[in-house]
């Protein structure tokens, strides 16, 4: 059986990835935009690039397949993303026929149209879509509400206002009632899927018992080890309340709002196919909390929210560093260094290691591009040594990673124009260079007015860069 996995690079795909190669009836193919962030992931996997947007690629993708995996989502693309989904499953469900595929499997939300959020709508309407012609392939759509497991979204939001706040100021909709459900459990659904007899198209509910959005953070709370208290207050509208998770939370704003709006909407399991098709129970709530907390304190995450937006490598892909005009380097000599040893200590930048001087300054430009709705230094790392082409280092992404040789970062900051930071191993010297492409007037006074303060930074990372690499000592 041949199978296609889109989203490959998601925070679902990812996971799924990893258990379908497992699968001895499998043939897995997976369909990115971008080979080259796969990495030794895809080793010994049949590759394809392709778009939704082309269907000529589409149609590429998907020839020879059996079952075709759709985890595609636009909401990172822009104001327009509902639109793009619908064109995208359409693009998708055409070039699936045409091509003979037999079975489509998708991953939606729960919920109901009639009081759903714009991206709750659009996640139904996908669905919808790619159901539509059941005389010609089946489609097998299921419908989760809260997913918790490491670095997912929701969960990273409900363990942070967990851990830091003891007293928890929420609005109303702390009682609206959902089905969370196990990431674990969610990919087992969605692998066991490909293998089922042939039928009809199903739309297949998963959620483990009801409860409200306040006995979710509770329950998290009691699972950790930490009593909190809940205090709701009617005043905090969709932006306060976005607002509030994006300063205490990894998320950006964008995100946090796309999530609570969602939440005034209840999320619950309308049907019991799950049970009927594959005869098996999730886990209960405080048994996933346990798992991905476990992951966390492992350094195990497999996989993360900020996994998914793809848009950001394209971005990074339109833009090259040859257009900056402004430009910081510095050089040290590595003398009994080996590459080897400066280049982990360069891919153990951010997250809890932080940026091994002036801090402060760091956090101060995290907490500022909190403010105006970026990311922020608190979205940390997935892993405190291991680093992805496209995975995200604090308000930076990977764009290009050569080991031993390269690491080039791009801002991901809301900045009036665009920087990337790099480091080159080359004949015995590190040589690390800010690139800054201003936009406007702007662009220069943001540049020219942080420039003693890139003295500091700038000067003393390479030397503290140099220095840890000595002290992680030879491998």
């Amino acid at each position: 059986m041949r199978v296609l996995l889109t989203g490959a690079n998601g925070y679902i795909g990812r996971r799924l990835k990893r258990v379908l190669k497992t699968v001895p009836e499998i043939q897995l193919r997976l369909m990115v935009r971008n080979a080259a962030t796969l990495g030794a992931e895809a080793q010994g996997l049949e590759v394809v690039e392709a778009s939704t947007f082309d269907p000529a690629s589409l149609r590429r993708a998907l020839a020879g397949v059996d079952v075709a995996y759709y985890l595609i989502h636009a909401l990172a693309s822009g104001p327009d993303f509902r639109q793009k989904d619908h064109l995208s499953a359409e693009n998708f469900l055409q070039a699936a026929i045409e091509c003979g595929v037999k079975r489509i499997i998708y991953l939606g939300g729960l919920g109901d149209k009639t009081n759903a959020s714009e991206h709750l709508i659009s996640r139904i309407e996908t669905g919808e879509v790619l159901s539509s012609r059941p005389d010609q392939i089946q489609t097998l759509w299921f419908r989760a509400g809260v997913i918790i497991g490491s670095g997912s979204a929701s969960f990273e939001i409900i363990r942070n206002l967990v851990q830091k706040l003891p007293v928890l100021i929420t609005p109303k909709w702390v009682s609206t009632p959902a089905q969370p459900i196990g990431v674990g459990d969610v990919v087992r659904y969605l692998s066991e899927a490909a293998t089922l007899p042939h039928g009809e198209s199903e739309v297949i509910d998963i959620g483990t018992e009801a409860m409200s959005y306040g006995e979710i953070m509770l329950r998290a709370a009691k699972v950790m080890g930490l009593k909190r208290r809940l205090i709701a207050v009617p005043v905090l509208t969709p932006n306060l309340s976005s607002y509030w998770l994006t300063l205490f939370t990894p998320v950006p704003f964008t995100v946090a709002h796309s999530l609570i709006e969602g939440l005034s909407s209840p999320v619950l399991v309308q049907n019991d196919r799950a049970q009927a098709l594959f005869g098996f129970s999730p886990q209960p709530y405080e048994a996933a909390v346990a798992k991905a907390i476990e992951e966390i304190e492992a350094n195990q995450v497999i996989s993360r929210w900020s996994d998914s937006d793809g848009a950001a490598w394209e971005k990074h892909q339109s833009a090259d560093i040859a257009d900056a005009i402004l430009i910081d380097r510095r050089r040290m000599p590595l003398g009994e260094l080996s590459a080897h040893q400066v280049y982990r200590s360069i891919t153990s930048l951010g997250g809890d290691s932080g940026w091994f001087d002036y801090d402060w300054l760091w956090e101060l430009s995290g907490a500022i591009d909190k403010l105006l709705g970026g990311y922020g230094t608190n979205r940390g790392r997935r892993d405190a040594c291991d680093l992805r082409l496209g995975e995200c280092l604090d308000f930076w992404r990977g764009g290009d990673l050569q080991p031993d040789v390269r690491l080039l970062l791009f801002a991901q900051m809301r900045l009036p124009g665009r920087a990337w930071l790099e480091f080159v191993i080359w004949e015995g010297e590190l040589i690390q260079t800010a690139y800054f492409y201003p936009s406007g007037v702007l662009g220069r006074l943001y540049w020219y007015a942080l420039l003693p303060a890139h003295f500091f930074i700038f000067r003393n990372l390479i030397k503290r860069i140099v220095e840890r690499a000595a002290q992680m000592g030879k491998v």
